[in-house]
Formats: C-alpha cells, sequence, structure tokens
C-alpha cells in the first residue's frame, strides 16, 4: 500500500543538503551537538525526542528514535510513558485554549 511517507526516506535525510550543503551542515552540526551525551544521557534525550515526534506528529522521526530509544536500552514501557507525557502536554495545550473560547462567548453572549 502506497503512503505519503516513504519509509525509505529516512535514510535519504542526510541528502537534504545536496542544494544547500552549508546550511545542512550548519544543521547537522547543532543536531548532533544536541544530542551528544551532556548533562542528559543520550538515552533520555532519545526518548525526549521521541515524545515530541508524537506531539509534531513526525512519522519518519517515530520511525528513527524508536529505533534510537531502543538502541540505547529504552525498553516499550518505558518509551509508551514518554508519549503519554507529550501526549498529556499537547492534550493540556489544547484545552488551555478553551478558556479563550470561553473568554469571547463570555464577551459575545452580554
Amino acid at each position: 500500500m502506497e503512503t505519503y511517507y516513504n519509509p525509505a526516506d529516512l535514510s535519504r535525510f542526510e541528502n537534504i543538503g545536496e542544494e544547500a550543503p552549508e546550511l545542512a551542515n550548519k544543521f547537522f552540526d547543532y543536531y548532533n551537538s544536541v544530542f551528544a551525551e551532556g548533562e542528559l544521557t543520550e538515552r533520555e534525550k532519545s526518548l525526549i525526542a521521541l515524545a515530541v515526534a508524537h506531539a509534531v506528529q513526525c512519522p519518519y522521526c517515530i520511525d528513527a528514535y524508536t529505533h534510537t530509544c531502543l538502541e540505547k536500552g529504552s525498553n516499550a514501557a518505558e518509551m509508551t510513558e514518554a508519549v503519554h507525557v507529550a501526549v498529556a502536554i499537547r492534550g493540556g495545550a489544547s484545552l488551555v485554549h478553551g478558556i479563550q473560547m470561553q473568554n469571547i462567548t463570555k464577551k459575545v453572549s452580554m
């Protein structure tokens, strides 16, 4: 079955810089620095990335960081919990905008 997102494209990500290599190199330098061991472990950063990937709904990132999390020693329970954290934040962010709706409704209803 054809899909909009082709899983094979993930392995071609490094080719994104074909037309602008200097910009791609800057991005990849930054990206690699962010994911290097620091105050957070590479494993912790991978769990965060997996959760964010779900929040921004990037299938390529979900695929990549699922694999990375497993490679860094995370298990399905930890990964699932990280996804639920992202869902809670995304859901809360949507719900809090309901206050704006309530404010407008009250203003219009006066």
